[in-house]
């Protein structure tokens, strides 16, 4: 009888999938952003070719337009990328804004040092919380159609942390572009002004506390939530 040897495996069939490399992001970035934006390539280049032309017209005044055209170049990539950003990230809250979980969208986005869990209470009525936790504390952030009902439902998840952390800051807030609402796109940067209440250490431990709380369960993408999502039935706003 024939050895039946074990099937040589393909060494590229095991590889995990590379991610897209840094100028394939950045195309995916601008094809996104143009869509929002169609103007975004000019006023990007425009940023960059004012900023170099003023270092080049600094540089004749005081005698050394190449240092000063060398150094204008730097600034001029630099210009030209934070407009970009700026644009950019604009342009990607444009698109989610005024969906639900929209507000998941933006606290996915936020810098290291913070642990988001979306959806941690959610209605019918497609009133939705999510959790921040981070040096400030945790942050309980809601979005909806009814400032009223986001707030109870605010109130209601509030009250159930603190029975785990009662010795940590809860902070609560919307987000919307109503009265007393953070606007989307501001919304990381409210979090990010708050006090650093906690040290790293108490951060992680409170993160354990409230892994017990657990989530609702939904599919929530890191982007928005379609606006035909079946939502479970939750406590009535």
């Amino acid at each position: 009888m024939a050895r039946i040897g074990r099937k040589k495996t393909n060494p590229d069939e095991t590889q995990t999938p590379k991610k897209p490399g840094r100028a394939a992001q950045v195309r995916a970035a601008y094809t996104m952003t143009r869509k929002v934006d169609p103007m975004v390539g000019w006023v990007t280049a425009a940023a960059g070719f004012v900023t170099l032309a003023v270092a080049v017209a600094i540089g004749f005044l005081i005698g050394h337009p190449v240092y000063t055209g060398i150094i204008g170049l730097m600034l001029a990539v630099l210009a030209a990328t934070v407009v970009f950003g700026r644009r950019a990230e604009k342009a990607a809250f444009s698109q989610v804004e005024g969906q639900p979980g929209a507000a998941a969208a933006a606290l996915n986005m936020l810098r290291r040092g913070w642990s988001v869990t979306p959806a941690v209470a959610v209605t019918r009525n497609q009133d939705i919380v999510h959790r921040a936790v981070g040096r400030p504390g945790v942050v309980l952030v809601g979005e909806g159609t009814s400032p009223t009902r986001v707030s109870a439902l605010l109130i209601a998840e509030k009250k159930k942390v603190a029975r785990f952390v009662p010795d940590v800051p809860i902070y609560e807030l919307q987000a919307g572009n109503e009265a007393d609402q953070v606007p989307l796109r501001k919304l990381n940067k409210h979090l990010m002004k708050l006090p650093r209440n906690l040290k790293p250490h108490q951060v992680t431990e409170v993160n354990q506390r409230l892994k017990a709380l657990g989530t609702m369960n939904l599919p929530i993408p890191k982007g928005p939530m379609p606006r035909n999502a079946r939502m479970p039935r939750g406590p009535r706003g």
